[in-house]
């Protein structure tokens, strides 16, 4: 018997739940980081001054019909113990609407923009789906190590898609192809390693959950509504969702405006924002990797908070780096915080739901990451409108969403959440 799996679990099927994270990692790194979305602000939107705009808006519709859904998926795949086959409807929406941006040529933004929340939307599902699995298959002591090898794995597949597309942009690029040209074709070089990648997952991972009731959308709000009527009596998980929230805003800030930083402050062109992205991923898959067994010695709440000090320490040295060196030393901090915190909040999930809910209390979390995904950005942005684009004032306004994390996370204990999801489940909500 494996002391690190649960009954029945093969290492075999770990991997293949581990690819999935390895499959749609590539989408945010080319799709929302890396590629389309400079294509989309100079290409598509050809440059408007509107053009950013549009683009974090159609992201933030995106992350909202998630938040609006994703406990009612769980609740739903709960019910009727169909994770796997609500799996497999995300990742071909997901797959299908990221190759339809293939067709996204300048002017076609509404086409471009449809395109995006839709594959946006599905990935975001899709990876809440993916994370109920988690208990599923490792152990409540070993549920950090598992979930930090998915997460590594997952960076090291956004390297894949990403060198895959910058492999195929360099060849066009020497033929003298344009983006419109070459962009459109890395759409589907991401689309076509994200369907391959996550076969492993659909083929091989087994449904052990059972169903539990109900079989409308009708009884799915009401399981919903039950369940968050009596969170109360999840006081450890409560609170880990509100510094999920805060400390997520942060992180989906530095994510979702790093590039932008170290251009405006740095001065960083286009090749050096590349490379960023790529050190910056490998040194998130080693800070999830490694921070997985840590993680799984000395506790999920511990872990997080060790995390947290980190991002901090991230914020006061890009906002100080008084030159390019000690901003890649901040980046690289950042990458090591990332992979650990996300990989860490993500086990600590799996072991404070309760076993019977485990979809719907993952769409709790997947709502909490979302919200994160809305709130960041739009503080970064209005304090660089209040600041008149001090870019290193902002990032320090919005690193203060760390501190605030650090603050909520003082009141949750791990062994005392797991004790009450068990209560619960008992119970019966």
């Amino acid at each position: 018997m494996n002391p690190l799996l649960q009954p029945g679990v093969t290492r075999r099927e770990v991997w293949a739940w581990a690819m999935y994270d390895f499959a749609n990692s590539g989408y945010t790194t080319v799709v929302i980081t890396a590629v389309f979305s400079a294509y989309f602000v100079a290409g598509v939107a050809g440059n408007e001054a509107w053009a950013t705009f549009v683009w974090t808006l159609a992201l933030s519709v995106s992350y909202a019909l998630v938040m609006l859904t994703a406990p009612l998926v769980g609740a739903w795949a709960d019910a009727h113990a169909s994770k796997k086959r609500l799996l497999w409807l995300t990742t071909l929406g997901c797959v299908g609407a990221t190759a339809l941006l293939y067709f996204a040529a300048p002017g076609a933004l509404a086409l471009a923009i449809a395109a995006l929340v839709l594959s946006n939307y599905f990935f975001g599902t899709g990876e809440n789906l993916i994370a109920a699995f988690l208990p599923e298959l490792a152990r409540p002591r070993a549920l950090g190590r598992i979930s930090g090898w998915g997460w590594a794995l997952g960076y090291v597949g956004g390297l894949v898609s990403l060198g895959a597309s910058l492999a195929y942009i360099g060849w066009a690029q020497a033929r003298g192809q344009t983006a419109a040209e070459f962009v459109p074709v890395s759409m589907l070089i991401t689309a076509a390693i994200f369907m391959l990648a996550s076969l492993p997952a659909l083929l091989m991972l087994h449904e052990r959950a059972t169903p539990n009731g109900g079989h409308t959308p009708r009884n799915a709000w009401q399981q919903v509504r039950h369940t968050l009527g009596h969170l109360g009596r999840l006081p450890d998980l409560k609170r880990f969702l509100v510094c999920t929230v805060l400390y997520q805003a942060g992180i989906a800030a530095v994510i979702t405006l790093a590039a932008i930083y170290a251009s405006q402050v740095f001065h960083f062109d286009t090749q050096r924002t590349i490379v960023l992205v790529l050190v910056v991923n490998i040194t998130a898959a080693l800070g999830a990797f490694v921070f997985g067994h840590v993680q799984d010695r000395i506790g999920h709440v511990r872990s997080i908070a060790l995390t947290l000090v980190g991002w901090i320490a991230m914020v006061l040295l890009a906002w100080s780096a008084p030159d390019e060196r000690m901003f890649w030393v901040a980046a690289n901090l950042a990458g090591l915080c990332m992979g650990a915190s996300q990989s860490a909040g993500r086990a600590l999930v799996g072991l404070l739901a309760p076993p019977a809910q485990q979809a719907e209390f993952f769409g709790l979390w997947g709502l909490a990451v979302k919200l994160a995904s809305i709130i960041g950005p739009l503080t970064y942005g209005a304090a660089s409108w209040i600041t008149q684009g001090d870019h290193r004032q902002s990032l320090l306004i919005t690193g203060s969403y760390f501190a605030a994390g650090l603050w909520a996370l003082r009141g949750v204990q791990a062994a005392r959440g797991h004790r009450a999801a068990r209560r619960f489940a008992h119970g019966g909500a």
